[in-house]
């Protein structure tokens, strides 16, 4: 539901449609319940793992765990045996990553399905073919085990009913307690899966400190530049005092994030505004003109790559080889960047920007999702049921387990060496561990970079200045039909409209129009249907 081009955008532009071919194959399922009896599901009981003790403890806020190290003997995630002994379990998910070697070629994938004890199937989809591809499963009717579903499937309340399971008795209250890794997922992230009075999913728990502003400390410091910018004139300053164009040196990237973090810094809507129960859109603020007036400028001064307008999905190479100084990019962009570009760039360097008050004083932070998307269980006998979700609790056992070590990093001597206590993942352990485990369900996100210890502090750092200005999205966990929809394609043409004006192709008031384009073609639809779950949430 809003700007931000994410991993979770990826999915949206064609996910509208994959429920919407196959319900009527699949029998309706009853009458999706009233909206109100969602207010009335008792979540699952939150119990925090503790096991092991952070160095840098997290706090309820959103700030992760942060680890300098791995456990020289991490704790036993299975003392009583293997998890999910019994048949088979075939799981269809999505990868951002190239597809890892399949199980007869792949020793971490055997190694991962002898210590659950059961054959993990995982057919892999790549992200782009993954609405289609989730269509025609619903529509055949042969379906997986477990699926990724994500936010912006339609229908999904009747999907949800007619298809999967509802493991409200399973997982509602101290349930959970029976399978203590999903118990240790935060509760925010549970509000994704409640539909139709019931839960009838799990969450891929991820970060809620959002994206990040990133600067290449390394360029800041041989200018000898503050990377704390007070207010905009300030960060207008510092675009200018690190760009080189006869270098081809930029300060910034793409147009669009530009723009969220020139919302930040005014306080605007992270998505959506909610005040008394009405909502209102970013691109509705009384802050968006100002902040694309402050785009138009940076823009207008050559700050921002000169491709930056007609190219896309070049911003992090740009940002890695160091053509642009500062990049917008998700929370697990920080050891990416490293693991991708650091070999290349000796002396790399990167720490988060938070983004000031425009004329000063605090500026705000936009809160991410804190769930990616949900995995939903096929209906099936109470036995089988059980089976799944001890699957599922096993491959969210927690950072400092034996099963996470294994899980992330594979085989010790094959997949990763040891540099101390820490696993490096090998050659061979960056492609077999590509086996996308984290888009089935996961522990919750914790701050370790085995390569660089140091970098969990500035992390850390980050995410604990961010807690205190973080703005959440009110829709978050709301279900609206016509979001999922028609949202790709109303933020294919208003983005057009926004790059437009920061580009001086046209005046302001072309937003004027756009937003009225917005509102009647879904824009009034998604905002009454945000406004009357929300009302039956909060009351």
């Amino acid at each position: 539901m809003g700007p931000l081009i994410s991993r979770r955008g990826l999915l949206r532009a064609s996910a509208g449609a994959a429920a919407g071919l196959a319900l009527a194959s699949c029998g309706d399922g009853g009458p999706a319940l009233p909206l109100a009896d969602n207010a009335n599901v008792e979540m699952p009981d939150y119990v925090p793992y503790k096991g092991v003790k952070p160095a840098l403890p997290g706090t309820r806020s959103g700030v992760l765990n942060g680890y300098r190290h791995y456990p020289a003997d991490p704790a036993p995630a299975f003392p009583e045996g293997k998890p999910a002994k019994g048949p088979g379990v075939r799981v269809m998910t999505l990868t951002f990553n190239p597809v890892p070697p399949p199980r007869d070629r792949n020793p971490y994938w055997r190694a991962l399905n002898e210590q659950l004890g059961t054959d993990l199937d995982v057919e892999i989809v790549p992200v782009g073919d993954y609405p289609s591809k989730l269509s025609v499963v619903v529509a055949g009717g042969d379906l997986p085990d477990a699926m990724l579903v994500p936010p912006t499937a339609s229908q999904q309340p009747a999907m949800f009913n007619a298809l999967f399971e509802d493991l409200t008795e399973h997982l509602s209250g101290p349930a959970v307690r029976e399978y203590p890794y999903l118990a240790n997922i935060p509760r925010d992230a549970w509000r994704w899966t409640v539909y139709n009075g019931g839960i009838y999913a799990l969450p891929m728990p991820r970060a809620n400190a959002g994206s990040i502003m990133y600067y290449r400390a390394d360029r800041l410091k041989e200018r000898g530049l503050d990377p704390e910018p007070r207010d905009f004139k300030e960060f207008q300053q510092l675009c200018r005092d690190v760009s080189d164009p006869r270098h081809s040196r930029y300060a910034l990237g793409d147009p669009i994030t530009t723009l969220n973090f020139m919302m930040e810094m005014l306080g605007g809507p992270n998505i959506w505004r909610e005040e008394n129960g009405k909502f209102t859109f970013w691109l509705e603020s009384e802050e968006i003109k100002e902040a694309l007036d402050a785009a138009r400028r940076l823009t207008r001064e050559h700050l921002l790559h000169p491709d930056a307008y007609s190219v896309v999905g070049k911003f992090k190479d740009w940002f890695g080889n160091g053509q642009i100084a500062l990049h917008y990019d998700g929370n697990a962009g920080w050891n990416d960047f490293y693991r991708q570009y650091g070999q290349n760039n000796k002396g790399l360097e990167i720490d988060g920007m938070l983004a000031p008050g425009f004329d000063g004083g605090k500026g705000s932070h936009w809160a991410g999702y804190s769930s990616y998307a949900v995995l939903a269980i096929k209906k099936a006998p109470k036995a089988r049921i059980k089976q799944i979700l001890r699957l599922a609790n096993a491959l969210a056992a927690p950072f400092g387990t034996d099963a996470y070590k294994l899980r992330k990093y594979g085989l010790e001597g094959h997949d990763h060496e040891l540099r101390g206590t820490d696993p490096i993942l090998t050659s061979d352990g960056t492609t077999e561990t590509a086996l996308p485990t984290g888009f089935i369900t996961d522990a919750p996100l914790s701050l370790y970079f085995p390569e660089r210890p140091d970098v969990v502090d500035r992390q850390h750092s980050f995410q604990s200045r961010a807690a205190e200005v973080l703005v959440p999205n009110p829709s978050e966990g709301i279900y609206s039909e016509t979001n999922a929809k028609t949202s790709g394609a109303l933020k294919l043409k208003t983005d057009d409209v926004l790059k437009g004006i920061m580009q001086g192709r046209d005046k302001l008031s072309a937003l004027d129009e756009s937003v009225r384009m917005w509102r009647r073609d879904g824009g009034d639809r998604m905002r009454a249907e945000c406004e009357k779950a929300w009302a039956s949430l909060h009351g």
